[in-house]
């Protein structure tokens, strides 16, 4: 197994590529195979993946196992995985591999001790965040409490590579982020965005600069969380969201969408679906997006503008 140990932030790439290579040969690493494909919806070009018929049966059979010999709820970041370790990347925060992946390299960023994942995100997460996705281009995610998508209770960042498909722009949401208002020091909402969101610049000129980026993304984020009437509620002298949301995060720009459910027909949301790649699983639910409308469920998990 390879020997974790701290690393360099111009070497997190090549650690990634390396630890996903062993990963795969140890069999820790368990890639989900789907088919794709692009809905075109309200000016964004959706990506719709499906998981593959045969991965989604050998999956209801490991289910029905694991059921069947009884659940139990564990932490799988106190200890974690070290077969899924990447690095060190702050004194607060690892990075580790998301061992059920739908894309390729998709990182989880964990903080060291357990957090709750409806806590505020704070400046050591924003660190631990940029240090990442200044090094490449990624989205960084965050599922704010399970009916914002978030399958775990400790507090994890995620990230991914862009783009996020070849078909489409970087990240396809994109298209509609071009009419938000140009100045960096704007919050707001982006015209033709009919969920409800706010919506903020960051600048350009630190993306060189990781701990003054995220300084500056810690101060917008508070202020999206105010503009979409979300605050921090105190729970044994800790700051909790008010309320679960979704935040995505790229060096250029930062989305926050608060939720009103899980899902939608069925159909389960988190982050990624507002920056234009939804996920289904079967042609049941793959149907009912084409006949409803990608933008529609968006709409139906986030709420309209002014709601």
């Amino acid at each position: 197994m390879n020997t974790p140990s701290r690393t360099p932030p111009h070497n997190l790439w090549p650690a990634i590529l390396r630890q996903t290579r062993h990963a795969l040969a140890c069999g820790a690493l368990h890639p989900i195979q789907t088919s794709r494909t692009t809905i075109e919806d309200g000016g964004v070009r959706f990506v719709i993946r499906q998981v593959s018929s045969l991965e989604r049966k050998e999956r209801d059979a490991q289910q029905r196992k694991t059921e069947a010999a009884g659940s139990f709820t564990t932490n799988p970041f106190l200890p974690c995985d070290r077969n899924l370790f990447v690095a060190d990347i702050s004194d607060t925060h690892l990075v580790l591999l998301n061992k059920f992946n739908v894309l390729d390299h998709h990182l989880l960023v964990v903080t060291r001790r357990f957090e709750s994942q409806e806590n505020l995100l704070n400046l050591a997460d924003f660190r631990a965040l940029f240090a990442c996705i200044t090094q490449f281009e990624g989205l960084g995610f965050y599922n704010g409490g399970t009916a914002a998508g978030a399958s775990q209770p400790h507090k994890h960042l995620q990230i991914v590579p862009l783009p996020l498909d070849e078909s489409a722009p970087d990240v396809p949401i994109e298209a509609l982020l071009a009419k938000a208002p140009e100045n960096d020091a704007t919050v707001c909402t982006v015209p033709g965005l009919g969920f409800a969101h706010a919506f903020a610049r960051l600048d350009a000129k630190l993306a060189g600069r990781p701990l003054e980026l995220a300084a500056s993304a810690l101060d917008k984020y508070l202020h999206l969380l105010d503009a979409t009437g979300l605050h921090a509620v105190d729970v044994n002298g800790e700051a909790r969201q008010s309320a679960p949301y979704n935040l995505l995060v790229t060096t250029r720009w930062m989305m926050l969408v608060p939720r009103r459910a899980e899902v939608a027909e069925g159909i389960a949301v988190n982050a990624l679906g507002f920056a234009g790649s939804l996920f289904v699983r079967n042609d049941m639910q793959m149907q009912t997006i084409r006949e409803l409308g990608p933008m529609t469920l968006l709409l139906r998990v986030a709420g309209n503008m002014g709601d």
